[in-house]
């Protein structure tokens, strides 16, 4: 049975990119947005335009994961018209460029290990670590990791998190994070202006918040499930950290596509540079990656994970707000802060 450097290594005919093919996506992605969002706008019913509308955020989605994998340089690596494609998609979809790197690049290297900083990554204390806080921390914390907080992701991963509290942290470093916060006020504005709220809520709301609401809860889910595990930093193992502390969502054909297999994601972790598109012929080829933690877009799965919200080390599993013992006197009260 692979394991360790030598499951990576079986994984490395699979981080090859068929760069024909990588165009191939990237583009028809963009072209098909294109027509959505044109769909939007001068469609005759209301109905159409609405369709049309979620089809575009299932499309933002799609490109945002082709953006994803060209950061982690799997895919259009030295291409000067791919560069511009995916500044321009960056500051569009509120992550730029370097926000998303820096952030992201911290998570993989950091993913599902305890005390450190959630840098790229939803924070994750443990039954110890959350008594010790304060009642403003708790709330806090528990705010971050509460489901409308994930639903509206839009506002609180990407406008303020990845954009306002970026900038504000480092304006020199992320000056692209206003570019974004700009453009898209400017966007939003002319629209009204021009358009009027509908069309605004249909071309720039909807699209955006479907996206990102699904995005960020993929993101969340790929790495609070349950049967996830998290370790100290001596005991952090990268392999380890990727087959048992990153989830395989299990999706239909359809949602696949529009998710850039991103459901694979112990696979993605396992290595980078493997294209989103070669994902599958890594799972299939190798049985050592076919055996990851499972959850799904079902409803009784998407409540399991949002009901995890610390890590027991005695029971080595994440339990949700009931599980933590009575004997820390603040029980009630933060059942009433979860929600």
């Amino acid at each position: 049975m692979l394991e360790g450097k030598q499951l990576i290594l079986a994984t490395k005919p699979y981080a090859q990119e068929k760069r024909a093919l990588s165009w191939r996506h990237t583009i028809s992605t963009l072209v098909l947005l294109i027509a959505s969002l044109t769909a939007t706008m001068v469609m005759p019913y209301l109905a159409l335009r609405i369709a049309f509308s979620l089809l575009s955020g299932l499309l933002i989605m799609r490109m945002f994961i082709i953006y994803h994998d060209y950061l982690h340089h799997s895919i259009l690596k030295n291409s000067k018209i791919a560069e511009a494609i995916m500044t321009v998609f960056g500051l569009y979809i509120l992550a730029p460029k370097s926000i998303w790197k820096r952030s992201h690049d911290y998570h993989h290297q950091h993913n599902s290990k305890l005390y450190s900083a959630s840098i790229g990554s939803y924070p994750v204390a443990t039954v110890k670590g959350f008594a010790a806080m304060s009642r403003g921390e708790r709330r806090m914390y528990l705010f971050t990791r509460h489901p409308l907080t994930i639903l509206f992701g839009y506002l609180f991963m990407f406008i303020i998190g990845m954009c306002a509290n970026s900038f504000i942290a480092s304006p020199r470093r992320h000056y692209d994070a206003l570019i974004a916060l700009f453009l898209h006020a400017a966007a939003s504005a002319i629209v009204i202006i021009f358009a009027g709220v509908t069309a605004w809520a249909l071309l720039v709301l909807a699209p955006i918040f479907i996206a990102t609401c699904i995005g960020t809860y993929l993101f969340y889910a790929q790495h609070n499930f349950p049967g996830v595990v998290f370790n100290t930093k001596e005991e952090w193992c990268y392999d380890k950290a990727a087959l048992l502390s990153s989830s395989h969502m299990v999706m239909g054909p359809v949602m696949r596509w529009f998710a850039g297999n991103i459901g694979m994601h112990h696979i993605h972790h396992l290595n980078a540079r493997i294209p989103f598109y070669r994902l599958p012929e890594a799972m299939a080829n190798i049985p050592e990656l076919q055996h990851a933690g499972t959850t799904s877009l079902h409803p009784r799965d998407i409540r399991a994970c949002l009901k995890l919200k610390v890590w027991d080390p005695e029971q080595q599993m994440m339990v949700g707000v009931k599980g933590i013992p009575r004997a820390a006197s603040f029980q009630g009260k933060v059942q009433t802060a979860a929600g």
